[in-house]
This record gives structure tokens, sequence and C-alpha cells, in this order.
């Protein structure tokens, strides 16, 4: 029997490797698919390159500064670029780091045929302890059509098999958002189509309109609150038909969230699932079999690269050395990596109180020519303590970490504001923000 046993091999898979080697385990490793799983291969790597290539150009086009010459970035070029960055990364952070770890990897699709066991390629592999980090895969909505018109997935839109002119993006949050930037920015002309009222529906409300006057801002549609009926597909355009029109397209992009994969036999081994419809677990990463962790996308809900690998760890730590360490997910920063980024951390209770500022009030935003944006700050009344932060605005995914260790660590604003930032930087954000729970920051100096 072995001692602990890890089914997948993306980035919550790799930090159980590496944190089993650690305490002296060597584990096995299950896994199927290109080494490194979603994030390197066809998520957060390639498609923040290409938000990257899409960034470099946009600020001369839309401040009109060479419109004249046509500035954009090459579409084929840009896929090809990502893809080698795809095969780099792969390359030394997952393929080149298994010969430095003591394990044995098995390639294969694995299910539960007992408690503590497992078959893969017709082998059987008990195991003391397992932590489940199987991932998932992209959620496609039931839509009339749809399947027989053909459409992409992130998977797809990364690896485009054409150029094409039009793209209609179906869903409306972080990938939507982030798909739909790219390929407009790739001279590719964009509509999304929302099913909610807004963009970012669980987002607060000035952040979800602020960021579809981004999307405008570059030329992308966004159409909201809108259902969809039915597609076809007639002479290679797909045909959209919606409750307010039709819209034709070279080609469909399906964004609509993601699903665990929990194809795993999981009834076998014990082990329940929660309402995301993932593996439940406990906030020790423990499932309803006591000899059975998970982590990562698996268990549903937040779906993070930087998540997924630190359960990886908490959940092998707690499976072999008994640590009883938690995981706060309320406390895990979220970031939509358009330019500019909308980020979060935290989230409300009753007593609370918010302030809102825009980035025009900040002296870096100006230098940097991208004063759009703004930062939200709620709190507990009585005590001030910081309980969320979202702000839209250049660089915000670098400021909320800041703000992550504010809400992790309870600090309140005049913990903030007595600490001095560095000048001129888009953190100082956060700064006023909190200064604007006392005074107006409109009549402040820059330095204040």
């Amino acid at each position: 029997m072995k001692e602990f046993v890890i089914l997948g091999y993306g980035a919550a898979g790799f930090a159980a490797l590496i944190q089993a080697n650690e305490l002296g385990v060597k584990p096995v490793l299950i896994g199927y698919g290109p080494l490194g799983g979603t994030c390197v291969n066809v998520g957060c790597i390639p498609s923040k390159r290409l938000l990257r290539i899409a960034e470099m150009y946009s600020p001369a086009v839309r401040l009109h500064q060479f419109e004249k010459f046509n500035i954009r970035p090459d579409y084929e070029s840009a896929f090809l670029d990502s893809r080698k960055i795809v095969e780099m990364l792969r390359k030394e952070k997952y393929e080149n780091l298994l010969s430095k770890y003591d394990v044995e990897v098995v390639e294969g699709k694995a299910h539960f045929i007992s408690t503590h066991s497992v078959k893969v390629n017709g082998k059987i592999i008990e195991g003391k302890k397992f932590v489940i980090a199987t991932g998932s895969s992209p959620y496609v909505p039931p839509i009339d059509g749809l399947r027989e018109a053909g459409f992409w997935t992130n998977v797809e839109a990364l690896n485009p098999d054409r150029k094409i002119n039009s793209l209609a993006v179906i869903g409306g949050r972080a990938q939507a958002l982030e798909f739909s930037q790219i390929y407009k920015r790739l001279g590719v002309d964009v509509v999304i189509l929302q099913r909610s009222k807004v963009l970012l529906p669980d987002w607060e409300p000035e952040i979800s309109l602020e960021a579809q006057k981004v999307l405008e801002d570059d030329g992308v549609y966004v159409v909201t609150n809108v259902k969809i009926k039915k597609v076809e597909r007639e002479e290679g355009v797909k045909r959209i038909i919606t409750d307010k029109g039709e819209v034709e397209v070279d080609e469909i992009l399906i964004a609509t969230g993601r699903k665990p994969n929990i194809d795993l036999n999981l009834e076998v081994a014990g082990v329940q699932l929660n309402e995301w419809g993932g593996v439940k677990v406990n906030d020790e990463l423990q499932t309803t079999n006591p000899d059975i962790y998970a982590a990562g996308d698996v268990i549903g809900g937040v779906m993070l690269e930087s998540l997924a690998g630190f359960e990886g760890t908490v959940a092998t730590k707690n499976a072999l050395s008994d640590s009883h360490k938690k995981v706060d997910r309320s406390t895990v920063p979220q970031v939509v990596f358009t330019q500019p980024n909308i980020a979060r951390v935290g989230k409300k209770s009753e007593n609370a109180e918010s302030r809102v500022i825009k980035l025009k009030e900040l002296s870096k935003a100006a230098i940097l020519g991208e004063e759009r944006g703004l930062i939200k700050m709620t709190v507990e009344k009585e005590s001030k303590r910081i309980l969320e932060v979202q702000m839209l605005g250049e660089n915000a995914g670098d400021v909320i970490n800041e703000a992550t260790l504010a809400v992790k660590f309870g600090l309140t604003v005049d913990n903030i504001i007595d600490t001095v930032h560095a000048f001129p930087t888009m953190s100082e954000a956060l700064r006023l923000v909190a200064l604007s729970f006392y005074k107006d920051v409109s009549k402040l100096s820059c330095c204040v």
C-alpha cells in the first residue's frame, strides 16, 4: 500500500507533491492530459501573455497618438508568442521538476474502486492517504443548436485554427471580459452576450458598470439581460438568436464558467459532493472520507491557480502530518486581468459602511495616462476594520495584495492611513479611500 496518492498533476497536484517530499514522503502522482493542468497550458499563462501583448499597443491607440499608423499586434504572431511561453514554463516549472523530486508518476485516468484504492490503466493502486486535485473543465450551457453549430472554449480560443473577423462571447465574468479584450485588441469585432443585468454580477455595482465602460471604450459591444434562444450555422456563419435580436459571427466563445472534474467514482470512496457540484470538504480540506483530501478547482466555488497551489500544500500537510491547518477562502484575492485590472478581496457584513473614490484623484493615474476606474472600501461601522476592497484601475491586481493583508489580519482604516505609502504609486489608492472615511480627498494635495 502506498503512503500517499495524488490524483491530478496541475497546480494543486504539484504543490502536493512538493509538500509530500518536504515531509519525507514519496507520493504516487496520477494524471492525464498536458502536464501542469489548465493554468500553464490553456489558462492563466497564455491568456495573460496575450493580454500583455494587446496591452502594450492599447495606450497609443486609445489616446489617438498613432491612429494614422494603424498600430495593432499581429494576430498570428500573438498566439505563436503565447504558445512559446506555455512551452517554456511547462518545461521549466513542471516537466523538469519531476526529476528533482522523489515521485512515482502514473499517466492515466484514475477512478476509485474502494475507500482506499483506485484503478488506472487496469492497475490497482492502494493508498493510505489521498489528495484529489483533478481540476475543472469548461461548463457548456444547454443552448439549442449550439453543439451542432460548433463553438470555442478557452482551449480553442487560446489556440485558434484560423484568423477570425468577428466573435460572440457568451458570458459576462472574468474569462469573458479577458477574452473580449484580447480579441478586440487583435482586430476582431467582439460582442458580449450576458444573461445577467450587468457584467460581473456578484461584484459591487460601481465596479460592474465601470467594467462595461472599459470594454465599450475598447469597442466591444456589450449586451446584458439577454436570453439566447437558439444557435444556427449556415455557410460558415454562426447565427445567435436572442430575445433582443440576432447576431452573426465567425465564431462563438463559451465563457460561462467551469465545472469540477469529479468523474472518479467518488461514491465508492465515500466522498460526497457540495452545493457547487464539487468535492465536499471541511475547512481543513478533508472530505467525508477522513483519509481523502481535496484541493483546487475540484472543490468548486472560487477557482484560482494561486488558491489551488495553496490548498494542495495545506491538504498534504493535514493528510500527512496531522497539522489541522485551515483554509479561509474569504480572504483570497481575485483579479480580472483586463486593462485596467479589476480586483477584489473580502466580503461584507450587515453592520458595515463603504466609501468610493475615483482614481482620477491619484497622481500616479495621471502619470500613467489611465485615470479610469475607482476603488471601494467597506468597513465595520464601529471599529473601522476593513472587510472588503474592490478596485478597477491600472495595476489593481498588484494593489489588491496589500488589501488582502489588511482583510486577513483585521487591520483598520487608521492602520492604512498611518502607513506611509510610496509616491507616486497606484497603491496610494488604498490610503486615499481610507482617508475618505474622515475627509474629502478631492481637497487634499498630492502627498497628504
